[in-house]
């Protein structure tokens, strides 16, 4: 589980409902059933005339791995890629058929596979490098799923607040009523811009960076392989994938080994 995403959410939406109940609000003046949804079904609306419906339904897997992201830490990964190395180095790249038994990654059982079938090196690369582009490919419609959202949000919300207006200026007549009435045009925007601000906008960014650490993964893995298909020396391979890490992990790794 990321607890920063779940820590930051929670702390957003505190931040909010402390700010309204210091200022001696009452939390049901901050309730309005239309303009709910007006902005959430007038932006998820927005969004399926925007894509395929098939794409949409995506998008509740999409936002689960903000919370549980499936990527292998840099580490764990180099680390069984030395190990790899080792065994085809000692008992020849055929040895490795032993521990596919013991790859859970999909895209690193199909790079050992492909090694120890005697796939060419430039072929092998190339497979593994378009399924690298056909991944990135899906995590970015992911990314752009919630920034569409985080654009039609607010926007819907401004739409309510100018339905609001008209509704306000249409009974000018009883002034008792336009201070409610404005507060209630003044909420869609308030959940237009909390739509798009405390949620779409910061998952958005958060699946940007779980994509970059997962190609930056698979970079690793198909350097690694490649190195083994090509004989590298283990130590060698370690010391190539190390500079993929910081220096601060570089130096505990090496600090492990000498114990």
């Amino acid at each position: 589980m990321d607890k920063a995403t779940v820590v930051g959410f929670f702390l957003a939406n505190g931040a909010m409902l402390y700010s309204i109940i210091v200022a001696g609000a009452s939390l049901s003046a901050f309730w309005d059933t239309p303009s709910i949804i007006m902005v959430v079904v007038g932006g998820i609306a927005a969004v399926m005339v925007a894509y395929p419906f098939g794409v949409l339904m995506t998008v509740g897997k999409v936002s689960m791995k903000v919370v549980f992201p499936k990527v292998q830490p840099l580490v764990p990964t180099i680390k069984q890629i030395v190990e790899f190395a080792e065994v085809a180095r000692r008992d020849g790249i055929l040895a490795l058929e032993n521990k596919t038994a013991e790859i859970k990654d999909p895209f690193i059982l199909m790079g050992v596979q492909m090694a120890i079938d005697g796939t060419d090196s430039e072929i092998m690369e190339a497979i593994m490098r378009s399924e690298m582009e056909a991944t990135a490919s899906r995590h970015k419609m992911g990314k752009a799923l919630m920034e569409t959202t985080a654009r039609y949000a607010p926007a819907f919300g401004m739409i309510g607040t100018l339905i609001g207006l008209v509704i306000m200026l249409g009974n000018m007549s009883n002034p008792d009523a336009i201070g409610p009435g404005m507060a209630v045009a003044l909420l869609t925007t308030l959940y237009g811009a909390y739509m798009a601000n405390a949620v779409c906008l910061p998952f958005a960014d958060k699946l940007g960076y779980y994509s970059r650490k997962e190609m930056e993964m698979r970079e690793v893995v198909v350097r690694g392989l490649m190195a083994i298909q090509q004989g590298d020396n283990p130590r060698v391979i370690e010391q190539k994938l190390g500079t993929f890490l910081p220096l601060k992990q570089r130096a505990q790794i090496t600090a492990a080994k000498a114990a």
